[in-house]
């Protein structure tokens, strides 16, 4: 099974549960009257889609229809999937490449799969020929160990339990000694008490900026897909933290709420 293919079968169940159910609602609907747009409002919320988003949705289905832009139910599918392509839609600039080492600071809570992504990346820009410094900042050392060696990239860590800024002051050392292309620095999540989490991550910037002013070049911010709209509340919290410049999704393929 391809790439693709993976990917559709993982999202089989977001399919099931919010598109499929879209798409019967439209087949039994004659006309997008008030019951259709409470019915498909009963949908987006059960799918997590967050009560403002549902608004905005409803909201633009209402004033097509009534604007006579959409002349049918049939028309609802495809209405809907420009518009949320629109409200997606971003123009910024992508991952940058390019200062000697390029420092990538990769936050998010506990759990959320920061140390696989950071071994996922590392081994897609080690086939780019890329040399890539990993650095163990959180508490999974050892899983960070097993990936740069699946990566063939370098770890540096330390003792279990060892400052995180201590092992980052050391990472930033080594990657520049080495000649690093890129350093991912994973970081512990802890988000029980926001003020630790912000002392922390400012002590790491600190460290990080002493050695390169301009660095962290990219802070991606990783969130647990299946966590719906609790996943918009952790990103509240790390942008006031860290200044994000990106957003991984994962475990995008285990819910409806992905």
């Amino acid at each position: 099974m391809g790439f693709f293919e993976r990917l559709k079968e993982g999202l089989s169940k977001t399919r099931r549960n919010f598109t499929d159910r879209i798409q019967e609602l439209v087949g039994l609907s004659a006309a997008i009257d008030d019951d259709f747009l409470d019915e498909l409002e009963m949908i987006l919320l059960s799918a997590d889609v967050g009560v403002k988003t549902t608004e905005k949705l409803i909201d633009a289905v209402r004033k097509a229809a009534k604007k006579k832009e959409i002349s049918g139910t049939e028309d609802v599918i495809p209405f809907l999937k420009k518009y949320m392509a629109e409200m997606l839609a971003d123009s910024g600039q992508r991952t940058r490449i390019g200062a000697k080492p390029t420092v990538i600071l990769v936050v998010g809570v506990n759990g959320v799969g920061k140390t696989t992504t950071i071994g996922k990346l590392a081994n897609y820009f080690t086939l780019f020929k890329y040399k890539v410094v990993l650095a163990a900042g959180a508490a999974a050392g050892e899983q960070l160990q097993i990936w740069g060696e699946r990566a063939h990239c370098d770890v540096i860590r330390h003792a279990e339990g060892a400052d995180p800024a201590a092992v980052v002051f050391d990472a930033m050392k080594a990657a520049i000694a080495r000649k690093a292309d890129i350093l991912f620095i994973d970081t512990a999540g802890r988000l029980h008490n926001k003020a630790n989490l912000m002392n922390e991550l400012e002590k790491i910037h600190r460290i990080i900026k002493r050695e390169i002013p301009e660095a962290p070049h990219e802070t991606f911010l990783v969130l647990d897909a299946t966590t719906g709209q609790n996943a918009i509340n952790q990103a509240k919290v790390f942008m006031e933290t860290a200044k994000v410049t990106g957003v991984v999704l994962t475990k995008l393929d285990g819910t409806a709420k992905g």
